[in-house]
C-alpha cells in the first residue's frame, strides 16, 4: 500500500548537501546554528551558488565546508584564509566566505588572520569560537577564559584568552560582529552585512561545545549553555573592541563593532599600478 504523505523537502535542501546529514556535530553544538544563519542568508542575498566559494580549515567548525553545496574546501589545519586569499585574488569576482574554529583560526592560522585583514582582501570570516580545541579532545586554546579547565589544564586555564575582534579590529578589518549561537535572526542579518561589506569582514559566534568545554567545567548541556548566553548577553552596538575579553561566566558583550570604510586590496593595487604606469589592459591582476 503506497503511503498518502507527500515528502517534504527540506527549506535549505538548495544550499546544504543532504547526502551528507546527519553531520557530525554533537548534541547541544553550536555550529549548526551558525551553518543555518549563513544558510539563510545566502538564500535571502539569492547568491548564484556557482560564484560563491566556502572555505574551511581543520576542526569541528572545518567540516562547515562539506555541508554547503557551492565550491568549498576543506583546507589544512589554519590555512583556511590563505586558500581563500588565493582563491579570491585568482577569481576577484567569486564571493569568498571563509567558516573556521577558534582554534584554527587565530592559533595555527592567526598570522594569515592578521594579515588578511591587514590586506583588507575582500573575503567574509565566520569564526565559531567555543572556547576549547574540541575534535582533538578538548585541550586548552588561545580563546580559553581565565581559570577555565580543559583537559591541557586540568588546574585551571591561567593564560589571557585573546580577543579575537580587538585583534582583527586593529589589524584593519572593515566590519567586525559578535553574536552568541542563540541570537540567529541577528547573526544572520549580521552575515549578510558582512557579505556585502567590501573588504575583510569578521562575524565571530560564541557558541556551546557541550562535550568537553561544558562537561569539564560542569556548566551542564547545550541548552543550560544556551540559557546562559541568553540571561548574561549584553548588546552593545559600537562598543570598543579592548571592552570585549570574554571571562569565565561572565557577561558577553555582542553586537556590531566596526563598520567602516577603506580600500580593499584589490582596489589599492589597482590604485597602485595606475599610478605606476602598469595598469594597462592586460595587466590585470
Amino acid at each position: 500500500m503506497k503511503s498518502s504523505l507527500k515528502k517534504e523537502k527540506h527549506p535549505m535542501e538548495k544550499l546544504l548537501r543532504m547526502d551528507r546529514i546527519p553531520h557530525i556535530w554533537c548534541p547541544g553544538c553550536g555550529i549548526g546554528n551558525a551553518v543555518s544563519a549563513f544558510a539563510e542568508a545566502v538564500q535571502k542575498l539569492n547568491y548564484d551558488l556557482d560564484e560563491l566559494c566556502v572555505v574551511s580549515g581543520i576542526g569541528c567548525t572545518g567540516r562547515a565546508a562539506g555541508y554547503i553545496k557551492t565550491d568549498s574546501f576543506h583546507t589544512t589545519h589554519g590555512r583556511g584564509i590563505a586558500y581563500a586569499t588565493g582563491v579570491k585574488l585568482g577569481n576577484p569576482e567569486l564571493k569568498v566566505v571563509v567558516i573556521s574554529g577558534d582554534g584554527d583560526l587565530s592559533a595555527i592560522g592567526g598570522n594569515h588572520l592578521i594579515h588578511a585583514a591587514r590586506r583588507n582582501i575582500d573575503i567574509t570570516v565566520i569564526c565559531v569560537n567555543n572556547f576549547i580545541y574540541a575534535m582533538t579532545g578538548g585541550q586548552v586554546a588561545p580563546t580559553t577564559p581565565n581559570p577555565a579547565y580543559t583537559t591541557t589544564s586540568p588546574f585551571g586555564n591561567f593564560e589571557a584568552p585573546v580577543n579575537i575582534p580587538r585583534v582583527v579590529e586593529a589589524a584593519g578589518a572593515v566590519y567586525v560582529a559578535r553574536w552568541t549561537a542563540l541570537h540567529m535572526r541577528r547573526m544572520k542579518e549580521s552575515i549578510i552585512e558582512a557579505l556585502n561589506k567590501p573588504g575583510f569582514s569578521f562575524v565571530e559566534v560564541i557558541a556551546p561545545c557541550a562535550m568537553y568545554y561544558s562537561r569539564i567545567n560542569r556548566l551542564g548541556d547545550g541548552l543550560n549553555m544556551m540559557k546562559f548566553y541568553y540571561d548574561n548577553s549584553v548588546i552593545k552596538h559600537g562598543e570598543p573592541t579592548e571592552n570585549l575579553d570574554i571571562g569565565y561566566q561572565e557577561e558577553i558583550i555582542i553586537g556590531k563593532f566596526i563598520d567602516r570604510e577603506r580600500p580593499t586590496f584589490s582596489e589599492s593595487l589597482k590604485s597602485w599600478k595606475e599610478e605606476h604606469g602598469k595598469g594597462g589592459e592586460g595587466d590585470e591582476e
